[in-house]
């Protein structure tokens, strides 16, 4: 399974078109459109496809987790999923699997074979199963490239980037070479990193640093055709899935949903927003009645549910009701911000489901949702030119299976081996 993070697939049948990108092309000429989990943010698509479930049974419902009682925020990771991975149904028939740079499984756990964890990791120590890998990918291995400096540094974001394709590289000739797998995950998250800050200069042929963002694409292009060879080299029965977790298209602006919901006297903080820092739920006030967490995920600050939440259960509904009529009334330059605000438990099922935000906000195409806590405007540009996208998201099965969801292909790797649900 080939991962191409944030690829979009009508940006890759343009790029394909061009001829210089003859990896690709070989999988765009049959690649389709899936759609991207809610919300569609790497986190939840990448633990859907590994668990072959939706965010109500895995629990994972964006990068961050409030807790309820003392409002610590903490990011999510590979030890929160409620959900058996398919490397656990897997090594259950004696299969063994090898990851690597798969999002959202750090710290590394066992699983029947190799995994070398993807971002968000932080330390290579707690990134790598067995630990042997550690001595086999050196010191210098980089797990992720530096997008804070990058921001405003284009220069250094694409030398992190060819480090990290580097790293990549490294990696696969390491896990590949003695076949002794089932189930090999590559995920490339190169082109989410570059499309978040250069998306512009990827399309625009009179950019000045278009050249340059292409170039890193031809590098990345290579890559895929070292997985293309290595795959074509192995023996029959084989079979070859590529898949974004999500699509990708240009930033109009971002939009801050808190800063929203501040404006309609809904998020209140101790502190006024310039003396808040960026994530601290702890300046959530016992007058708030609803907050955000990225990127639009609402939660009523119900009294059932939060410490110090006042919002009574019988009025839950009509606040809901009325922050979904407010939002889809917002305009940016005449342009509706929101595609449709979707309720959580309408959204969401499984065993999980009952710590779903009430809320979840559908962006319409371009624009780029955050829930902060120090913003008084909602909206702003950051340092970003591209945003995620439910929709265009890319998918190539050399079977030719075509599915509607991101957890769908996990599910489709589960029934390839025969694994059957319990």
């Amino acid at each position: 399974m080939l991962g191409l993070d944030g690829l979009p697939l009508s940006l890759a049948k343009r790029l394909a078109a061009t001829g210089r990108f003859p990896s690709l092309a070989r999988l765009t000429a049959d690649a389709t459109e899936i759609k991207a989990e809610l919300p569609e943010l790497s986190p939840v698509n990448w633990t859907s496809f590994y668990t072959a479930a939706g965010p109500g049974e895995h629990g994972v419902y964006g990068f961050t987790r409030i807790h309820s009682r003392g409002y610590t925020m903490g990011l999510c990771n590979f030890e929160q999923p409620q959900h058996p991975t398919i490397f656990d149904r897997l090594a259950e028939k004696g299969l063994r699997s090898r990851s690597i740079n798969l999002p959202n499984t750090y710290p590394a756990r066992p699983i029947n074979g190799m995994l070398i964890s993807g971002f968000v990791a932080e330390e290579l120590s707690q990134a790598v199963y067995p630990k042997f890998l550690l001595n086999l990918l050196g010191a210098n291995y980089l797990l992720e490239a530096d997008t804070t400096t990058g921001a405003t540094n284009p220069t250094f974001l694409l030398n992190q980037l060819r480090k990290t394709l580097a790293a990549r590289k490294h990696a696969f000739s390491l896990l590949w070479k003695d076949g002794a797998w089932d189930l090999f995950i590559f995920v490339l998250t190169e082109t989410d990193r570059l499309f978040h800050f250069l998306f512009d200069a990827v399309e625009e042929a009179d950019h000045p640093w278009h050249n340059e963002c292409l170039s890193l694409l031809e590098e990345w292009d290579a890559m895929i055709g070292d997985v293309l060879e290595s795959y074509d080299a192995l023996p029959e029965p084989k079979r070859l899935i590529s898949l974004a977790d999500h699509g990708f298209t240009r930033l109009i602006t971002e939009v801050d949903v808190n800063a929203l919901l501040r404006q309609m006297e809904l998020f209140k903080t101790h502190l006024p927003p310039e003396a808040c820092s960026e994530l601290d739920p702890q300046q959530i006030s016992t007058n708030c009645k609803a907050f955000a967490l990225d990127p639009g995920r609402i939660y009523i600050h119900a009294t059932s549910r939060f410490a110090r939440g006042p919002v009574a259960d019988a009025d839950v509904p009509a606040l809901e009701q009325h922050i979904a009529e407010r939002l889809m009334s917002v305009t940016y330059n005449g342009r509706p911000v929101f595609k449709e605000i979707h309720k959580g438990r309408e959204l969401y099922s499984g065993k999980m489901a009952r710590f779903a935000p009430n809320l979840v906000c559908e962006a319409t195409a371009g624009f780029d949702l955050k829930a902060k806590f120090n913003r008084r405007e909602p909206f702003g540009f950051f340092g970003r030119t591209g945003t995620h996208t439910v929709q265009d998201t890319f998918f190539y099965d050399s079977q030719n299976a075509q599915y509607q969801r991101v957890r769908d292909v996990g599910a489709e790797i589960l029934r390839h081996f025969h694994v059957t649900d319990r």
